[in-house]
């Protein structure tokens, strides 16, 4: 049971992640400043759960959970880069972040759906996939 916490736990880390670098990559392009203030506060809820994620995990393994490395990183960027070239509306920004966050969905319910971790970890999950679909609905308004 050990081993799917640290799992459970390393895979939504790395959705938080990859989560804040898109946020990241795409906020200086946003030029409502609604949706920026979206995209601000959802990068906060981010954080918040990276940094749950971050307090557990040492009840589960000596090490730090794993992150989006350098090369996911500048795959996200190039592809944000590439996908906005001819156009940086708000609407594309939307429907880009809207693929990333169900795909976060899709990871965060698979792991749900293993039912062999821990209350205090699946709480967390939770939390992050109601995150993700609570995103989708605020993110359609701008498609």
């Amino acid at each position: 049971m050990k081993k799917e916490n640290i799992n459970a736990l390393d895979e939504i880390h790395k959705g938080t992640c990859m989560g804040m670098d898109a946020l990241h990559f795409v906020l200086d392009k946003v030029t409502d400043d609604k949706l920026k203030q979206v995209l601000e506060k959802e990068y906060e809820q981010y954080q918040n759960i990276a940094q749950e994620i971050e307090k557990v995990y040492p009840k589960y393994n000596d090490d730090k959970p794993h992150e989006t490395n350098a090369m996911t990183k500048a795959m996200t960027w190039y592809g944000i880069e590439m996908k906005t070239l001819t156009d940086k509306s708000d609407s594309k920004i939307a429907e880009l972040l809207l693929q990333g966050v169900n795909m976060g969905i899709i990871e965060g319910r698979k792991v749900l759906n293993k039912k062999n971790i821990d209350a205090e970890v699946n709480n967390i999950i939770s939390k992050y996939v109601t995150m993700q679909e609570e995103s989708v609905e605020v993110l359609k308004d701008y498609l």
